[in-house]
């Protein structure tokens, strides 16, 4: 759809952070948000075994539903495991960072014990938006709250496929849920959880039914006291936020 003049840079620059972290034994994981789903009775995709016809509505239109679940994940790649955190609100930066929360004092302190840093690859739109000081804002209260650096790397505009989380992790839970009515977010938590391969991915789902606020603002002097260091390569889609006291 497009290009950009930074793009091989930005993804030779991937490259090597994912090796330098990968070496110093720091975890590696890649994050993004799968399509808000409608909950109800509601025709799926997908095919599947059944004693009897299933019968549902065929337009989804959201004054049926009973609510909607919105599929954040993390995907470690280094161990080839994928966290669901599934909310029931809305995809605010304050969501992503939350399920990034849940997935390091659920997960990733338990595997990384001795970590300095974390490495998060994330596309530069949506809730983790490279643009958005508001995604700033919050992932710098993560880092307080965790004691732990965030390294953010986003990938440039148009080849968000290449996020491995699209391409490793995402189509197998898609597969994982062919078919199946999502008549409730338990249904959905089951199946998310089956997600698995041959070659040993496996899945932990959380549900975080949390109501978040839509259009919040960043503090009005965080631009000018913000902690968040950019690097001087690519500052616009590689910073750091380092835990403050």
């Amino acid at each position: 759809m497009g290009g950009h003049p930074d793009r091989n840079a930005q993804f030779e620059n991937i490259t090597q952070l994912k090796q330098d972290y990968l070496d110093a034994g720091n975890p590696v994981i890649s994050m993004d948000t799968k399509k808000k789903a409608l909950l109800g009775t509601f025709y799926r995709n997908g095919s599947l075994y059944t004693q009897a016809a299933i019968q549902t509505n065929d337009h989804d239109f959201p004054s049926s539903a009973t609510g909607s679940v919105i599929p954040h994940g993390v995907y470690d790649l280094k161990r080839n495991t994928g966290y669901i955190t599934l909310g029931t609100s809305h995809d605010p930066s304050e969501f992503a960072c939350d399920s990034l929360f849940q997935w390091w004092v659920n997960e990733g302190i338990i595997h990384y014990p001795k970590a300095k840093s974390l490495l998060i690859l994330c596309d530069g739109g949506g809730s983790n938006s490279s643009r958005h000081y508001i995604f700033k804002e919050d992932l710098q209260k993560t880092a307080n709250a965790l004691g732990l650096e965030i390294r953010i790397a986003h990938y440039p505009p148009y080849p968000s496929q290449y996020n491995p989380i699209e391409h490793r992790f995402f189509p197998h839970v898609t597969r994982a849920c062919e078919g199946v009515v999502f008549d409730s977010v338990e249904t959905v938590k089951t199946l998310i959880s089956r997600t698995s391969t041959s070659k040993g991915l496996t899945t932990i789902v959380h549900i975080l039914d949390k109501i978040y606020e839509t259009g919040r603002k960043y503090a009005a002097d965080f631009k000018e006291i913000m902690p968040i260091v950019f690097d001087t390569h690519l500052p616009k889609w590689n910073y750091r936020a380092i835990p403050q006291k």
